[in-house]
C-alpha cells in the first residue's frame, strides 16, 4: 500500500506496480456511491489526536491509585501507582506526578477515566491501534479508512493548498511497520484522502520539497509522466475511475503545496524562539509545534504520536517508573502548551484535541479480570529490582483520555474506576464507536453516513451504530 507515503516520496516513485497497489479495497465501478442524511450543523472544524502510542498506564498517569513507593522485598499486588498524585486546576482531581503543566490547564477540557478498550481475541498492538483508528476490528475485507481519512473525505480541506490529514511522528521502517501500515490509509474513500506523512517534524519541509538534485523542470516532466500513466490505465488495472482521479487528485494538491507559501508552515526554524522552546522535549514536543502551526493554515486533521516501537516509549514490558518519567517530561509542557496557545488565539473553540492510547496497563492483569489473556511478561510475586517497579501488562478495562475543544465540556470529568485493584471501570463505560460518532457529531457528519463497497453498506461506525455520548459536549 504505497499511498503511505508523504507526497515527495510518491512522486519519486517511477513502477507502475505502486501506482496498482492503490487499488486495494477500491470500488470498481466509475463511482463511490455515498449514502446517508445531510451534514449537520457542526461545533468544530478540526481534530488533532495526540496519540501515546504503546499503552499508556491510567493509574500512573490522568487516573492515579494509592502510592506505593519502591522497596526492596515488596509485593507486586501492592503497587498501585509508582508515582504520588499532585492536585490539578479541577477540585479534588489529582494527576500523576510529572504532569503538572497538563493539570493546569484541565479546565479547559474534559477528563475520561472510563475508555474501555476491545477484547480482540489477545492483546496486540496494532490490532488495538488499527481499531482505534479505523473503529474496525482486524482483519477486514477491505482497506478501512482511517478516521482522518472520512473527515478529510466528508468535510473536505479548509485550505484546499494543506492536506486535509497529516500524520506527524510515526516512521514505518521500526518493528511492525507493514501492520502500522494496514490503518495508515484511506482505503476505499481514494488517496487524496490518505495520510500526508511526516516522520520527523523537523524535516517538515523535506516533505514538501522536490528531491534534492532534481530541477523544477525535471519535476514537472515527472509529474506529467505519472498524470498519464494513471490516465493511459484500462479500469481495473490501477483500480477503478474514481482510484484513478483520486490519486491524480492527490498528486496535484501535493505540486500545488510545493509552489505555495503555505509550505511554510512545515518549517519549524519560522517559529520565534521563545515558542520553540516551550515546545521543543523531542520529536513528540516539536510534532505539537506542528501541528498548532498547521491547523492555524487549516489542516483537517492531525495525528501527533509519540510513535508506536515494540518495547520503547509507552510499551512498557519493563522499568515501568523509570521510562514514564522521561515519557512524561516528553508529554507534559507541549501538550499544556498547545492547548493553551490554541485557546490563546480562539482556535481552541473549533478544534477537538484528544490525548488518548490504544490500551492501559497494570501490574498485574493481562487484559481485564473477567477474561484474561496469555501474559506477554513474567511479573515477579516480590519485587527485588526497580525494573519490576511499574505497570508492565496490558490492561483493557479501564483507560484514561482527554478531550479539549470544538464543543468539548470545559472542566468536566466523566466516568470512573475503581479505586483498588482490579481498577477497572465502574462508571459510565465509554468505547471507541462512541468516540468516533461524538467527533463526527461535533464535526456535523451524520451518524448513518456510508459508501457502498462491495454491495453493501460501509458506515464510518460498524454497522452505523456508534453512539453519541452527550456527556462529552455541551
Amino acid at each position: 500500500m504505497k499511498y503511505q507515503l508523504n507526497r515527495r516520496d510518491f512522486l519519486k516513485k517511477t513502477s507502475a506496480a505502486a501506482i496498482a497497489s492503490m487499488a486495494m479495497g477500491a470500488p470498481m465501478s466509475g463511482l463511490l456511491s455515498s449514502c446517508g442524511t445531510p451534514q449537520m450543523p457542526s461545533t468544530a472544524d478540526s481534530v488533532i489526536l495526540l496519540f501515546m502510542a504503546g499503552g499508556m498506564a491510567h493509574t500512573e498517569t490522568f487516573d492515579p491509585k494509592r502510592f506505593t513507593p519502591f522497596r526492596k522485598g515488596m509485593e507486586s499486588k501492592e503497587v498501585l501507582s509508582t508515582f504520588p498524585s499532585v492536585p490539578t486546576v479541577l477540585d479534588g482531581i489529582h494527576f500523576s506526578e510529572g504532569l503538572e503543566s497538563i493539570g493546569k490547564i484541565m479546565d479547559k477540557g474534559t477528563l475520561i477515566r472510563s475508555y474501555v478498550a476491545a477484547d480482540l481475541g489477545h492483546i496486540l498492538h496494532t490490532r488495538h491501534q488499527y481499531h482505534f483508528h479505523t473503529c474496525y476490528e482486524p482483519p477486514q475485507s477491505v482497506v478501512v479508512p482511517h478516521l482522518g481519512s472520512w473527515i478529510a473525505k466528508e468535510k473536505g480541506p479548509l485550505n484546499p493548498v494543506i492536506p486535509p490529514f497529516i500524520n506527524i511522528g510515526q516512521r514505518f521502517t521500526v518493528g511492525e511497520g507493514e501492520e502500522l501500515k494496514a490503518f495508515h490509509s484511506a482505503g476505499f474513500l481514494g488517496s487524496e484522502n490518505g495520510p500526508f506523512l511526516i516522520p520527523d517534524p523537523t524535516a517538515g519541509l523535506d516533505s514538501v520539497r522536490p528531491p534534492i538534485g532534481m530541477d523544477t523542470k525535471r519535476f514537472e516532466s515527472r509529474n506529467k509522466l505519472y498524470q498519464d500513466l494513471i490516465s493511459a490505465s484500462p479500469m481495473g488495472e490501477f483500480g477503478s475511475d474514481y482510484q484513478k482521479e483520486s490519486l491524480k487528485r492527490s498528486m496535484e494538491q501535493a505540486y500545488i503545496l510545493l509552489n505555495s507559501p503555505e509550505a511554510k508552515a512545515f518549517d519549524l526554524s519560522q517559529e520565534p524562539k521563545e515558542s520553540y522552546d516551550k515546545y521543543n522535549t523531542g520529536k513528540f514536543g516539536l510534532g505539537c509545534l506542528l501541528a498548532k502551526r498547521l491547523v492555524d493554515q487549516g489542516a483537517r486533521y492531525i495525528t501527533v504520536t509519540t510513535e508506536y516501537e515494540p518495547f520503547f516509549g509507552w510499551d512498557t514490558h519493563d522499568n515501568g517508573n523509570t521510562r514514564l518519567k522521561d515519557m512524561k517530561k516528553m508529554i507534559d509542557s507541549p501538550i499544556a502548551q498547545l492547548i493553551s496557545d490554541l485557546d490563546a488565539s480562539g482556535k481552541l473553540d473549533r478544534t477537538i484535541v484528544i490525548v488518548a492510547s490504544e490500551f492501559s496497563r497494570d501490574m498485574l492483569t493481562e487484559g481485564r479480570p473477567d477474561l484474561k489473556v496469555q501474559d506477554q511478561v513474567q511479573v515477579p510475586d516480590i519485587i527485588e529490582d526497580m525494573k519490576n517497579y511499574g505497570m508492565h501488562r496490558h490492561f483493557t478495562d479501564g483507560c484514561s483520555m482527554l478531550m479539549f475543544g470544538g464543543g468539548v465540556k470545559r472542566g468536566h470529568v466523566f466516568g470512573k474506576t475503581a479505586d483498588e485493584r482490579p481498577c477497572k471501570t465502574i462508571e459510565n463505560p465509554i468505547k471507541i464507536d462512541s468516540i468516533h460518532q461524538t467527533v463526527y457529531h461535533a464535526l456535523g457528519i451524520p451518524p448513518d453516513k456510508n459508501y457502498e463497497i462491495e454491495k453493501r453498506p460501509f458506515y464510518t461506525t460498524p454497522d452505523g451504530h456508534g453512539k453519541v455520548e452527550p456527556g462529552l459536549l455541551v
